[in-house]
Parts: C-alpha cells; sequence; structure tokens
C-alpha cells in the first residue's frame, strides 16, 4: 500500500479518534452535571478553589490561554466575613412567667435587708400543645304554669304569651353551624392537621401516632382524611375569589411540580399527577390539581387572563401564548439560563465570562431591591444599566454559537438562550415584572418537601382539597401571617357566612383588616 494512502488513512482515524474523545468528554460531563444534580447540593454559587478544582486537568488545547489574573476572584461568589454573633431579646409578646429566688439570709431575717436591685436572666422554654376538652352546655327550659286564677287577672297579652309557650313545652337554644356535621373536630384541631400536613409535611399517620402517644387521644387516620375533605369544602369559595383575584391581574407567573396519586381503575402502579402554581408577587398563590401536563390546563385556568405571563420554556406555555397571540405575553426566567451555563462551566472556560454578564443583570435587581425601587423607576434603571448588558451579551451568544459543538453542556446553554431571548430579555419592558421565576417556584418547594414524606395523593378525586389548602398556606406564607391563627379564625366563622364575606376572608384581605386592627405604635418625643 502506497505511504501516501497509509498517511490518509492515519489521519483519518486520528480525526475520528478525537471526534470520539471529544463526544466522551461531552457525555462524561453531563453524567457528572446529572449525578451532581440528583445527589449533590445544588447551588449556583462556586468558590476560587471549586473552580480552578474543575477547569483542572481538562484537555482543552482548542481553548485560550489561562484566564485574566484576577478574574476568578470575580467571579468567585463573596464569602460573608465572620462577625460575632449578639444574641437577641427574646419576643415580648410571649406570656411571661416570673420566679423569684430570695436570698436564703433575707428569707431568715427579711427587715434586716432593703432592696437596692435585681439581676433578670432570661429563658425560653415550650409548652407541648395540648387538646381541650370543649363543652357546648344547651340549657333547656320549660314553662311554668299558667298563673292561677286566685292569682291577680292576667292581661290579654299575657294569656297569649302563656299560650305560646304551652305550645313549646321544651326550648333549648340552637347550635351553631359546625365545620363536621355530627362531628368533634373543632375550628383549631383542623386547622393544626392541615399545617402539620400541608406545611410541617407529616403523614396522617405520623400525626395519629402522635397524638395517641403523647397526648392519650384516639384520632384515625381515616377521621383525619375526611376532616381536610371537609376543610377542603369550607374553604373552597376563598380558593375561587384567590383564582378570581389572580386572573385579574395583568401579569402572573406559573410553574408546575409533579406529584403521584393512586387510582383505584388502574390497580398495581402510582400515577403522575401534577399540581399547577399560579401566582403574582407580593400577591396570593394558587395551585390547580390535575391529572394532565398538557396545555388545556393553563388555557382552562387563564381563560380570562390577560397580559404578562412569566415561565420557564415549557412547551404548554409557548402553545397557549401562540394561541392567544395579542393576549398573553411570555416572559422568561433568567434562573433557568443561568443555570444551564452553571453546568457548562466545568467544560469549557470561556462560560465564565457570561456567568459574569449575567451576575451583572442580578446586581442591578439587587440594588432595586435594596431601594425598594417602583415599577416605574425600576423600569428607568433596567434601561439605562441591564439594557447594555443584554445586547453585549446576546451579540457575544450569537459569536460564539458556531464555534462551539451544538451538543456540549456550552452549545446547550447558548442555544437555550438563544432560542428563548426574546422572552429572557422582555422582562426590562415593564418595571413590575421579575429576571426569573424563582418566587413561584419558592411557593412550590413546600410541596416538594411534602411528597417526599407521604409519597403520594391517595385518590385522584382527593387532590383538588390538597390544592385548595396548599393555596391558603401558600398564600398566608406570602403574606406573613401566623397559618394557625388565620385557619382557626376563617374556619369557625365559615359555617354562618354569607357569599358576600367571602372577599374579606381571603388571606390578602385578612392580612390587611389584621394590619389596621393593630395598635399603632407612639415615638415619645425626645425631651
Amino acid at each position: 500500500m502506497a505511504p501516501a494512502i497509509l498517511l490518509q488513512e492515519n489521519q483519518a482515524l486520528k480525526e475520528r479518534v478525537s471526534a470520539l474523545e471529544a463526544e466522551l468528554r461531552i457525555w462524561r460531563q453531563k453524567v457528572d452535571a446529572l449525578l451532581k444534580r440528583i445527589y449533590g447540593t445544588s447551588t449556583e454559587k462556586i468558590s476560587e478553589q471549586q473552580l480552578q478544582l474543575l477547569m483542572a486537568g481538562l484537555n482543552l488545547p482548542a481553548l485560550p490561554g489561562p484566564l485574566p489574573a484576577g478574574l476568578l476572584n470575580k467571579f468567585a461568589a463573596e464569602k460573608p466575613a465572620k462577625t460575632q454573633p449578639v444574641r437577641q431579646g427574646l419576643p415580648k409578646h410571649l406570656e411571661t412567667q416570673e420566679i423569684v429566688l430570695e436570698p436564703e439570709e433575707v428569707k431568715a431575717a427579711p427587715q434586716q435587708w432593703k432592696k437596692i436591685g435585681q439581676e433578670v436572666t432570661e429563658e425560653l422554654d415550650y409548652t407541648p400543645a395540648r387538646f381541650i376538652r370543649r363543652l357546648i352546655i344547651r340549657p333547656k327550659y320549660v314553662a311554668l304554669p299558667r298563673p292561677s286564677a286566685a292569682a291577680s287577672q292576667p292581661s290579654d297579652m299575657v294569656l297569649e304569651a302563656w299560650a305560646e309557650l304551652e305550645q313549646k313545652p321544651v326550648v333549648i337554644a340552637s347550635l351553631p353551624p359546625r365545620l363536621v356535621d355530627k362531628g368533634y373536630p373543632g375550628a383549631g384541631l383542623i386547622a393544626h392537621i392541615a399545617i402539620s400536613k400541608y406545611e410541617d409535611h407529616l403523614p396522617l399517620f405520623r400525626l395519629e401516632k402522635i397524638f395517641r402517644e403523647r397526648h392519650g387521644v384516639q384520632v384515625s387516620r381515616q377521621s383525619m382524611g375526611e376532616w381536610m375533605a371537609q376543610a377542603g369544602f369550607w374553604l373552597k369559595p376563598i380558593y375561587e375569589a384567590i383564582k378570581k383575584g389572580l386572573q385579574g391581574r395583568g401579569y402572573l407567573q406559573a410553574d408546575e411540580t409533579p406529584i403521584r396519586y393512586l387510582d383505584p381503575d388502574r390497580p398495581g402502579k402510582a400515577q403522575m399527577g401534577f399540581l399547577w402554581a399560579f401566582s403574582a408577587p407580593g400577591s396570593d398563590v394558587l395551585f390547580d390539581w390535575q391529572t394532565s401536563r398538557g396545555h388545556e390546563v393553563p388555557a382552562e385556568m387563564l381563560k380570562n387572563f390577560k397580559g404578562y405571563l412569566q415561565s420557564d420554556a415549557y412547551g404548554a406555555y409557548i402553545t397557549l401564548a401562540r394561541e392567544r397571540k395579542g393576549e398573553i405575553k411570555l416572559v422568561g426566567c433568567f434562573a433557568h439560563a443561568r443555570r444551564k451555563f452553571m453546568e457548562a462551566l466545568q467544560e469549557d472556560r470561556r462560560v465564565a465570562w457570561f456567568i459574569r454578564q449575567i451576575a451583572h443583570l442580578y446586581g442591578v435587581e439587587k440594588k432595586l431591591r435594596e431601594t425598594r425601587a417602583a415599577p416605574r423607576l425600576r423600569e428607568a434603571r433596567r434601561s439605562a444599566e441591564a439594557t447594555p448588558i443584554l445586547k453585549r451579551l446576546h451579540k457575544a451568544m450569537e459569536r460564539i454559537a458556531s464555534r462551539v459543538l451544538p451538543r456540549s453542556g456550552f452549545g446547550e446553554a447558548l442555544a437555550y438562550a438563544l432560542n428563548h431571548w426574546e422572552t429572557l430579555s422582555r422582562y426590562v419592558e415593564d418595571g413590575r415584572l421579575e429576571i426569573d421565576n424563582n418566587l413561584i417556584e419558592n411557593a412550590i418547594r413546600p410541596t416538594a418537601l411534602g411528597k417526599k414524606n407521604f409519597l403520594f395523593i391517595g385518590h385522584p378525586d382527593a387532590g383538588w382539597y390538597s390544592a385548595v389548602i396548599y393555596s391558603i398556606l401558600g398564600s398566608c406564607r406570602r403574606h406573613g401571617i401566623n397559618p394557625h391563627e388565620y385557619l382557626t379564625d376563617i374556619l369557625s366563622r365559615l359555617p354562618s357566612a354569607t357569599n358576600q364575606q367571602i372577599e374579606d376572608f381571603t388571606p390578602s384581605a385578612w392580612a390587611k383588616a389584621k394590619k389596621a386592627q393593630a395598635p399603632r405604635e407612639t415615638s415619645t418625643p425626645a425631651k
């Protein structure tokens, strides 16, 4: 065989080996990123040492030389300075018990001593929650006998009154409306069970054990499950009021999370359902339970909504915006785009520059939050500071995209950002919009913790009241109100409430009313 042919085949084999090595390196990096996401602690901050470790040993001859001096320090997350912890005083609203310890010498002869001061040591203690056996006593009464003829002659009105009483031999006060007809749970108990399961993520079988072993009270998990359905029934009008209020807004964030359920018609395997979450920053949170992840779910939920809809790049929202063009504008999530660049950081040092530019965008948002800027000011500051960064970032992405392997992590990060650039950069149009979807993801996070403990919803028909309770508790969390105080108050009032009062029962309205009722602190003028 001619030497030229051998050289040509040798060169072809070398190129093939190089291509295979590059592809193998990409797949190894993807597997590492996947394992880190599944088993490792997820974070989007990285220190200088971690960055050097990730880049160490990578065979990247096509990449430029070492990173410029100081770039790692600029990119690395700033470590907070260690400060000496300062002990905070205990809250003044707590129930206070005073224990006075007198010296033995003073006890023996108190008349010989004069008090000149005292030392006070604070101690924080806890008394476990306790059950209350409430007796609703309704006395029964019977009418007294009709006055005898020997008594003073009664008037006609008195005789008519006695005649009416004789028709009702026994009178008793009517029982007020109750949450569970012919049941014994009070509003506080139902509130505690709902919070324990949907906020503290305790399965009902564990709660049953706690009640039995720590309080000596036997309450079956089946009864508690029925009570949660009753709670969902009573809270459903508030849920619908929240839904109506959100649909009337011009800006919503949306996301969804899977949760398994058991279907008796399909035994042998748990099915996959979904909790769809909708909210506006600073407003209530709404969860919608569905067994489907199709675009018909947000289409039904948002049929009366017009405005900006912020979400990840899931196709259901893209289809909805396409069908209702002109009514719904999609807003992207920069946190998703940044996450993809972070995952590609270990394979290509050029990624660090793009992450740094995204960090500049978040720096603008941080300053706006710190100054509590109003929407108009946010819009103006973004136009002056964020828009030039976005233009620079987009131009660099377009230039480098053709020089990056499409199937690499860097290539996929670039493709995601470029394909969704219009929605990613849309947040600068309106000062109400956020740079990412983190607020709604934070609202969903408690549901993820809960499903790890109770694993699945017991029946597809049970998903709706779980969504109702999740919505109420998520809204309480959003408005910073005590969920037990809210639920106890609302559940005790709902059985006798009218439809006109429901608007005042939403967590946002309840929080405003409570704030208005709170006594205002008056400052003492300086002397």
